[in-house]
């Protein structure tokens, strides 16, 4: 599977890929920038709230073609990678649409990299062409120094000061429309990166075929519309950037504000200004918005709906959404399959929002053990299977086998409730066994988070003479908080071997990613 063919295998019964897509081209698959301007060519597609642009949806068809003119100029054919690492801009966008074109892939790389990490993901990529915005010129010098790949290089121009030739001034003037490569379903489009267990980025690759069916299930599942528009905050390196939102609003049309940084306030005056319809945010985003000094006064009415996702969402914060009005609910994905697996029913029970919901309408999901699908109510591994599952890891076939097969194996517990509604109880990886009895951190961390004086929990196994492990509560809140404030409040709340036995304070939670918590980085400092 690993090689220069970004493309596994063809169909079969020894194909790899969880759901193969079929092999034959179609024109519209690289095409989705001019089938939309077609249809409705003065719509606003994207609005730069930070530069105050806006783009409609013939402006970046035209982009697009003059990008994808650029890539041939410059050697970019069906099947070779194209690199970039830069903040949310619409560049990216115009890559995006100009490497379905010309059937090459997408690779965006994350900027918050350690300069060794992306030197090794450039090395896995071997990209055909690299872009780097200018605040990140230096760390991508070092990088290609330390990596064995020599791309050309294009800058994303911020200032008149830049390391390589814009890639603005390299476009051709030429913006009609460009004769697009032999591309089916099965081809790839993006790499996305996800967690190593060597601490290594694994490339994902996703199909033409994944992109669209998640796009799919986002409109049908979450009833999307022509005139939705929302902030998109989530990183455009990471699954959220392109498929939780993005790719599904282009395809139905919709409007994006984009904007380099995430900034909460900016995000409110987004909302209120441009009248946001929808807004998908990891927790961590959605709670500083509701702790922001312009929370109380920002018209949220505009919004149809709140989804949170990357992580579970405090009852703290759903509860602040909840009481200015705003429908809150919890999604679920992976970079892997999807990410929009999850969907919650029109009218659902307001109790039900601590889960998932149900799976979308071309997603199958299951829970099991080692021994098969497990009966409701029973925590196991949850597994997806659908037309939205990526291929595989690239260049990584032992990593591959173990997560990609008939079903994707997720890595994280979950349990099916009597109405069919699933609810996610942590990583595997992190779950622990006190006196064999089975501990499952996110429970016990939002029983601690109803405390009033807890900001933010998370618990992890530490070891014990008496039980093999026992449970401790690294805690942002009021460090005069003891062991013995936290037994009584878990009393009614939790089992009693779940309650933890160690405690330890911080002024904030590492994070990694797109705000999520940096589990591993609490485990090693705070691990005994």
């Amino acid at each position: 599977m690993a090689g220069n063919d970004p493309r596994s295998g063809g169909e079969g019964a020894d194909d790899p890929r969880p759901h193969p897509h079929g092999d034959r081209a179609y024109e519209w698959v690289g095409s989705l920038s001019a089938r939309r301007a077609r249809l409705s060519p003065d719509r606003v597609a994207v609005t730069d709230t930070a530069a105050g642009e806006e783009y409609t949806y013939a402006d970046l068809d035209e982009r697009a073609n003059r990008t994808a003119r650029f890539l041939r100029e410059v050697g970019v054919g069906k099947g070779d990678r194209v690199a970039v690492v830069s903040r949310n801009r619409v560049e990216l966008l115009d890559l995006f649409f100009a490497t379905a074109k010309v059937g090459a892939v997408l690779a965006p790389l994350s900027h918050r990299l350690a300069e060794r990490e992306l030197a090794a993901v450039l090395g896995d990529v071997d990209p055909a062409l690299l872009a780097a915005e200018t605040p990140f010129e230096g760390d991508v010098v070092d990088a290609l120094e330390r990596a064995d790949v020599e791309p050309p290089v294009r800058a994303i121009a911020t200032d008149a000061d830049n390391a390589w030739r814009t890639l603005g001034a390299d476009l051709p003037d030429d913006g009609s429309p460009v004769e697009t490569a032999a591309v089916s379903l099965a081809d790839p489009h993006l790499f996305l990166h996800t967690g190593g267990s060597t601490g290594t980025p694994k490339e994902t690759v996703i199909s033409h075929g994944a992109i669209r069916w998640n796009a799919f299930n986002t409109i049908t599942a979450w009833g999307l519309r022509e005139d939705d528009v929302t902030p998109m905050v989530f990183p455009m390196f990471h699954t959220g950037g392109w498929n939780v939102l993005t790719v599904p609003f282009l395809q139905m049309g919709a409007r994006i504000l984009l904007s380099p940084e995430v900034d909460p306030g900016r995000v409110l005056a987004d909302v209120e200004r441009e009248r946001a319809t929808t807004l998908v945010a990891v927790p961590a985003v959605l709670r500083m918005m509701a702790r922001h000094d312009e929370w109380a006064d920002t018209d949220l009415s505009s919004l149809r709906f709140v989804k949170s996702g990357g992580g579970p969402c405090r009852e703290s914060v759903i509860d602040a959404w909840r009481d200015r009005g705003v429908e809150i609910s919890q999604g679920y994905g992976l970079t892997e399959c999807g990410p929009n697996n999850f969907a919650m029913p029109d009218g659902f029970p307001p109790e039900k929002t601590a889960s998932v919901g149900v799976p979308a309408l071309a997603v199958d999901a299951r829970v099991v053990d080692e021994d098969g699908p497990v009966p409701d109510g029973t925590v196991g591994e949850l597994e997806l299977a659908g037309p939205a599952a990526a291929d595989r890891y690239w260049n990584d076939d032992e990593e591959t086998a173990e997560t990609f097969g008939d079903w994707v194996s997720t890595g994280d517990l979950a349990r099916v409730d009597a109405d069919g509604y699933y609810h996610i109880e942590g990583r595997k990886k992190n779950m622990f066994v006190s006196g064999g009895e089975n501990v499952y951190p996110p429970r016990v961390e939002d029983a601690l988070t109803d405390h009033p004086e807890i900001e933010e929990a998370v618990v992890i196994g530490i070891p014990s003479e008496e039980w093999g492990t026992v449970g401790k509560a690294v805690v942002v809140g009021d460090e005069s908080l003891t062991l013995d404030d936290l037994r009584s409040h878990l009393a009614s709340r939790v089992a009693r071997y779940a309650v933890p036995k160690g405690l330890a304070f911080v002024e904030e939670m590492p994070t990694s990613g797109p705000s999520k918590i940096d589990r591993a980085a609490i485990e090693e400092r705070f691990g005994e």
